[in-house]
Parts: structure tokens; C-alpha cells; sequence
């Protein structure tokens, strides 16, 4: 059976997001959520990092023809990160009060991972 192009997306999409919660708990991070939504905006993963809290954009691809996977973070979703988190965090007061954004970026062919970093945005 032929997935239709929006599902093969969303499938690629929850393909990165476990990629990334994977690297990202590898690296010391504590998962603490995952696809928050709310009027403001869409959060891929929300996590810890020491006395931080982390939301995290993941961005995956295919390959560079459309350039890096971090360059499709625009300062527009940066915003939309950046009120969706202020807001997390107020409904979530026993969590910490330090926040940061990242962007998990990645590059899959496969099951091959050949491309993948972190980067700490905000």
C-alpha cells in the first residue's frame, strides 16, 4: 500500500522527532513531553537539561537540496517557539524557570542518519 504525500511527510516527521529525542536523551536531556500544542504554537519535543527547560524544534530532511535543515527555522516559528513556550511554562510552574530553544537538525536517507546536530537558538 502507497502512502499518500501528507502521510509520507507526517510519517518522516515522527521518524525525526524519535531520531531527535533519542540524540537528545543520549546527550543528557530529559524528555519530559512531546508535541505540545496550543493556540500559539506547536512545541516538537519539551525537555530538560540541567536547571533548564528546552523546547526543541526538530527539523529533518531528506538531503541539502533545499539547504540545511536548521535554515528552515525562520525568526516567524522562532516567535511562535518562543510564545508557546512562555506559555508551556506558565501552565507547568513546578518545572524550571530557565528556558531555551533548540533545533534539532537531521538528515535521514534510509535508515541512515547522516546529518545530525543540535543547536542551542535561544
Amino acid at each position: 500500500m502507497r502512502m499518500k504525500p501528507a502521510n509520507q511527510k507526517k510519517f518522516f516527521g515522527k521518524k525525526g522527532e524519535e531520531i531527535a529525542s533519542e540524540i537528545l536523551v543520549k546527550n543528557g536531556y530529559t524528555i519530559i513531553d512531546r508535541n505540545f500544542s496550543s493556540r500559539f504554537g506547536e512545541i516538537d519535543i519539551v525537555a530538560e537539561e540541567g536547571d533548564t527547560l528546552v523546547f526543541v524544534e526538530v527539523k529533518t530532511r531528506k538531503d541539502v537540496r533545499f539547504g540545511l535543515p536548521q535554515e528552515a527555522v525562520t525568526a516567524s516559528k522562532l516567535g511562535k517557539i518562543k510564545k508557546t513556550a512562555e506559555y508551556y511554562s506558565l501552565i507547568h510552574p513546578e518545572l524550571p524557570k530557565k528556558i531555551r530553544i533548540d533545533v534539532v537538525a537531521l538528515i535521514v536517507n534510509g535508515d541512515t542518519i547522516e546529518y545530525s546536530k543540535i543547536i542551542k537558538v535561544y
